[in-house]
């Protein structure tokens, strides 16, 4: 194809267009024939694509209600509709979207954006997960609901009181106990062997997507601290350098209902955006348990 043709198909869009083709020249390429058709033909496809490109939106419905106003309103789900072509791909960027675009009182939590500190713990569409690392759902036809973690107290739309979720945490100690100090003064050593007993384990980001999707824990939260606590809790059991294990299973245990309140639903395991099992790791402390105790007290359990 001749420069001249390439130029004057060029000049007839821009016609078309509404647009002065004399505007289109490139005063840098001026002794450049050939180049400066590509770059005629080059804007011309440019603005081809860009009248081409739709809009996808996107309806996003997401629970509002506010402990301020308990008494004004009832919860309900407010829609809001965000443009998938300018969106990015996580379900936490079409809410930071609402906020900055629509509604900068829409409330919820997040820090890292990487899946590390799982501070965006929320319910999308059923599942509990971390919105930074849930994608959105490119099926425009359908809308994505957003909630809080279930059987949680709301403090502010998709907000939640984790208070009593830290606490039960706590109560298993999560940090190293030992008897005697390191023997180079420095630090504890670890060999590679006893290191991987504690992969998939460590990794938990306490985002409280699997306890809150656990049924047990859901009417006995007095009783049952919740698969994350006791995932963390076997964390510490697996620890080789850890002088205390003994004395962690059995404070587990004093009260059947803080482990065996566990009936192995696997809500948590299922739920669990970093891919971790709770329930295998309840299960195992439950058979730990069991092959220390005479066989008489596990045939009552």
């Amino acid at each position: 194809m001749s420069s001249s043709l390439l130029s004057h198909g060029f000049n007839k869009v821009a016609r078309i267009l509404g647009r002065d083709p004399k505007k289109q020249n490139f005063p840098v390429l001026e002794d450049h024939p050939a180049a400066q058709a590509h770059a005629e033909v080059a804007i011309e496809t440019h603005g081809d694509i860009q009248n081409r490109v739709q809009k996808l939106y996107k309806e996003f419905r997401i629970f509002r209600w506010s402990a301020d106003h308990p008494t004004n309103n009832k919860p309900f789900l407010q829609s809001y509709y965000v443009d998938l072509s300018s969106c990015g791909a996580m379900v936490l960027d079409a809410l930071q979207k609402i906020k900055a675009k629509d509604d900068s009182s829409l409330s919820y939590r997040m820090s890292c954006r990487e899946g590390i500190c799982g501070s965006c713990a929320m319910n999308n569409d059923g599942t509990n997960t971390v919105a930074c690392l849930e994608p959105i759902n490119a099926d425009t036809s359908k809308p994505t609901v957003i909630t809080p973690l279930p059987h949680m107290y709301v403090i502010r739309y998709l907000v939640v009181d984790l208070t009593d979720y830290y606490q039960q945490y706590r109560s298993i100690e999560p940090w190293l106990k030992t008897e005697r100090p390191p023997e180079d003064g420095r630090e504890y050593r670890q060999s590679p062997a006893d290191r991987k007993k504690l992969d998939g384990l460590y990794e938990c980001i306490f985002c409280a997507c699997c306890t809150t999707s656990c049924t047990s824990y859901w009417w006995n939260p007095e009783e049952y601290p919740g698969p994350a606590a006791l995932l963390h809790a076997y964390r510490w059991i697996s620890e080789s350098r850890d002088d205390f294990t003994e004395e962690r299973l059995q404070a587990l245990t004093e009260d059947f209902k803080r482990l065996y309140r566990c009936r192995t639903i696997k809500n948590c395991t299922a739920n669990c955006p970093k891919n971790l099992s709770p329930a295998g790791a309840i299960h195992k402390m439950k058979t730990k348990h069991m092959f220390s105790e005479p066989m008489e007290k596990v045939e009552s359990l």
